[in-house]
């Protein structure tokens, strides 16, 4: 296997995105964010990363971290609720339960701040914590942390035009019944499973977190002294969920990440080469997530990107299009590796081992100099997404070659990949 110009193998934190290749930094992606955001980190716990500093968020599955990290860059999102962890603050309303209290339980954080949710003596309904006065509609995604103590139930609601809710198996780590909208649910561990409804608005109503006994059912099962555990409150505007913002008294907003202008001139080959990447889309939102190789201009450039109805699709322009394939994935929330060779009259797209796409016929782009985890001209279609590599070769590789590059090098390592657990 040839040597790679640049590669882009996640292994630290930093400013920017550090490519070991080529190892005078020209390879390095330009990153920014404005703000404060959260990671997942090599312990499976929640941490702040600073302003400014690029995330390694490692993979979770079935509770346990399994892998190696890879970077994540996300959009602009809110978390409305003002009190997302201060479940006993006056924010918070409370209905059939005693007042919210620290539990002596650890915390998605790793630290003892987790509230307990108990219904009151004599109660025989479910209860729980409400919000009013939250102006918000469209598409949203709510999100909770919960652990079961006795009850077996979290269910999160939103009586805005019509009732919104979805119940949470917090025995068995499933969604139960659902109400106008969709439900997820993953363990972190511990016992506790971020649990989020996706939901659509058109008119705001009351916000209400509370424990039940029994799917679906609106008097819970309960009775005085059962509880779950909480932590972590957040509502956010959009199709799906984000990584946790915390907040502590006001709306937190966690700023756009963009990561773009790697390499130059001298490290890509017009006449001929092979870009590669091992991605993930955060989810199928039917917007364009793109990686690219271009002259700063759409006349010439080699992208590969995630568009609408789960597809992937590749272009190369030179001087206008001369190759063109989609292929649709099943799930685009799973890592998959993918490869574009470029040669005149020589094209050919590859996706996890398979040759998908071949064109016999056109001109290499010309004058490029920049890699972009976006559009050429790092203007839009962000890769909002999960990146565990990407590669630039500046020769075409051969068919063994782009099997090899883009195949999986063991079953552990697919499954791990496709986030499946091996039992």
């Amino acid at each position: 296997m040839a040597k790679p110009k640049l590669a882009l193998i996640p292994a630290a934190q930093g400013t920017k995105f550090y490519s070991v290749l080529p190892s005078d930094g020209v390879g390095d992606f330009t990153f920014a964010r404005g703000s404060v955001a959260t990671r997942i980190n090599a312990q499976g716990l929640i941490e702040n990363v600073a302003s400014g500093v690029s995330r390694l968020d490692y993979p979770m599955i079935d509770g346990v971290v399994k892998g190696c990290p890879h970077h994540i860059l996300e959009p602009v999102r809110t978390n409305v609720f003002q009190r997302s962890e201060e479940f006993s603050n006056a924010y918070w309303s409370t209905s059939r339960i005693e007042t919210p209290y620290i539990a002596n339980v650890v915390s998605p954080d790793g630290t003892l701040n987790a509230y307990t949710l108990e219904i009151s003596n004599g109660e025989t309904n479910g209860g729980g914590v409400y919000r009013t006065g939250i102006s918000i509609s469209g598409d949203n995604s709510w999100s909770v942390f919960a652990k079961k103590k006795t009850a077996n139930y979290l269910v999160l609601a939103d009586t805005g035009t019509t009732t919104n809710a979805v119940y949470f198996d917090l025995e068995n780590g499933t969604v139960g019944t659902t109400y106008n909208a969709t439900g997820e649910i993953q363990y972190f561990g511990n016992g506790w499973y971020r649990c989020t409804m996706k939901y659509t608005l058109t008119s705001s109503g009351i916000k209400f977190i509370y424990l039940s006994n029994l799917d679906g059912a609106t008097n819970g099962g309960v009775q005085g002294g059962d509880s779950i555990y909480i932590y972590g409150a957040m509502l956010e505007e959009g199709s799906h969920s984000t990584s946790y913002i915390p907040t502590s008294g006001t709306a937190v907003t966690r700023s756009a990440e963009t990561a773009n202008g790697a390499g130059n001139a001298s490290t890509f080959n017009d006449s001929e080469g092979v870009l590669m990447a091992e991605i993930s889309a955060l989810a199928n939102d039917g917007t364009d997530r793109a990686i690219t190789i271009s002259d700063g201009t759409s006349s010439n450039r080699v992208t590969f990107y995630y568009g609408a109805s789960s597809t992937l699709n590749y272009n190369i322009y030179s001087g206008g299009l001369v190759s063109f394939g989609s292929l649709t994935i099943p799930n685009i929330s799973a890592f998959s590796k993918f490869s574009i060779k470029y040669k005149s009259n020589d094209f050919a797209f590859w996706v996890n081992g398979f040759e998908v796409h071949t064109d016999s016929s056109g001109n290499s782009p010309t004058g490029l100099d920049r890699l972009n985890i976006s559009t050429f001209n790092a203007s839009g279609a962000f890769f909002y997404g999960n990146t565990k590599q990407v590669q630039y070769f500046d020769s075409a590789l051969d068919s063994e070659q782009l099997e090899q590059l883009t195949s999986w090098t063991s079953f552990t390592d697919m499954a791990e990949g496709q986030l499946y657990t091996i039992e």
